[in-house]
């Protein structure tokens, strides 16, 4: 697990985002960190982020998490990203690579459901439990047969069947930061990025609300 790629795409003279700094390593139990970030760049998207081995292990879901267990999630998985990015919420510039607005959409820790989490994410079907703020319980990243050139990085992120699970699309119902209850566009506006783009992707029903901030 490197941060090679993740540093090779980015100009740290340009973009806020951070360039990491090495961790120690937690134990096997311990309740790692995760979170989702939602991103307007070319296109939305959520960054589904699993911190594991010293860096956030990564995947890029066009449509969001749902909390409907019949429903199964493309998740593209990209490169690793430091663990300081968890925290990251604001505007990447135009022109740099991932240009647009970044929130923390959700935020909490995850605990594998089986014994050796390594072997499963080689298998590709890794069980896990979230406490975040918006996403709970039990889920699973299972590998598939994608095609072209990234074959290897199509996976599915699927919600098991318990209390958390529902039909409401949250991504609809909770908009907003976990971390700031901003909206997109609040988040562009305040950070110097495309206000037009952002608000794109917030839900017309939240534009009509009022705007808060920390």
């Amino acid at each position: 697990m490197t941060l090679s790629k993740y540093r090779e795409k980015r100009n740290f003279a340009q973009t806020p985002e951070p360039a990491g700094t090495p961790k120690s390593s937690r134990g096997a139990n311990h309740a790692r960190m995760f979170v989702v970030q939602k991103h307007r760049a070319s296109q939305l998207h959520y960054d589904f982020r699993l911190e594991y081995g010293n860096v956030l292990l990564s995947w890029a879901i066009p449509k969001g998490p749902s909390l409907d267990p019949s429903v199964k999630r493309l998740a593209m998985q990209v490169e690793d990203h430091p663990v300081e990015y968890a925290n990251f919420e604001g505007a990447i510039p135009e022109g740099e690579y991932g240009g647009g607005t970044v929130m923390v959409w959700d935020k909490g820790t995850w605990i594998a459901e089986s014994d050796n989490a390594e072997a499963a994410l080689q298998k590709g079907d890794l069980k896990f439990n979230l406490q975040g703020k918006k996403l709970r319980g039990s889920w699973v990243l299972v590998r598939t047969r994608g095609y072209g050139s990234r074959s290897d990085r199509s996976w599915l992120l699927i919600k098991h069947k318990d209390r958390f699970a529902s039909k409401t699309d949250i991504t609809e119902t909770k908009p907003r930061s976990a971390v700031t209850n901003r909206l997109l566009a609040d988040i562009a506006f305040q950070s110097g990025g495309n206000v037009t783009k952002a608000s794109t992707g917030d839900p017309c029903s939240a534009k009509k609300r009022p705007r808060k901030t920390h």
